[in-house]
């Protein structure tokens, strides 16, 4: 049994400006699947699930529901397939902090988790690009659940069916958006936010996170363990 489980957001927590090809990724996949002539300009991307901005897209485009349906499992492939070939080296896009962060954690065996609204192939690729993928025991993507925090829910089920921690383990989602606040404020976990995506500190501190830094340099173990 470990002390601890921590969850971890990707984009905006431990990655940022890894450029365009997960944007891309989707956009492609989506006009190949549906016909349409999609675009991501204008949709609020951070903190939203892949599958939740494909649909945004294709609504925009004029594609009923019935369409959205049917062409999204075409579409969460091929973007996944697309994104694989063309994932640059992300090993400079960490973000301050989190290397070592995550380090840590795994010398103590704290085990660490990825919930994300990546698609499963799209996270995974960006962990193995970035040097990160050993550290990460399990990740909750976006092709599981509706909402970031069902993710939170699967993540922490996983850990507890594997009998990393029990019911009285510490348990929390560091991340940069206030989806990721609301997500653990959802599963009764800690909320730690850092300040290295798109939003602003005084936004989140909004949304009352229980711990707030500018990035994971600043985050001690235990702040993490209470």
């Amino acid at each position: 049994m470990t002390a601890a489980l921590v969850l971890f957001d990707i984009d905006g927590t431990l990655l940022r400006r890894a450029g365009p090809h997960h944007r891309n990724a989707l956009v492609e996949a989506a006009q190949r699947a549906s016909g349409l002539e999609v675009s991501i300009e204008g949709i609020p991307v951070a903190g939203m699930l892949d599958r939740d901005i494909v649909a945004t897209m294709l609504r925009a485009a004029g594609a009923s529901e019935a369409l959205i349906r049917r062409v999204m499992p075409e579409i969460v492939m091929e973007a996944q397939r697309l994104y694989i070939g063309s994932c640059p080296d992300l090993r400079r896009k960490v973000c301050p902090g989190a290397r070592m962060l995550l380090y840590k954690l795994s010398r103590r065996n704290i085990p660490a988790v990825l919930v994300t609204g990546n698609l499963t192939e799209i996270g995974w690729t960006k962990m193995e690009r970035a040097g990160l993928r050993d550290y990460f025991r399990f990740g909750a993507f976006a092709e599981l659940a509706r909402d970031r925090a069902g993710l939170a829910r699967i993540a922490i089920a996983h850990a507890r069916r594997e009998g990393w921690i029990d019911r009285k383990s510490p348990i929390a989602l560091i991340g940069d958006h206030p989806n990721d606040i609301l997500a653990a404020r959802a599963n009764g976990i800690r909320a730690i936010s850092v300040g290295t995506g798109v939003v602003g500190a005084e936004e989140l501190a909004r949304h009352k996170p229980d711990f707030y830094v500018p990035d994971m340099r600043s985050l001690r173990l235990e702040d993490l363990l209470v």
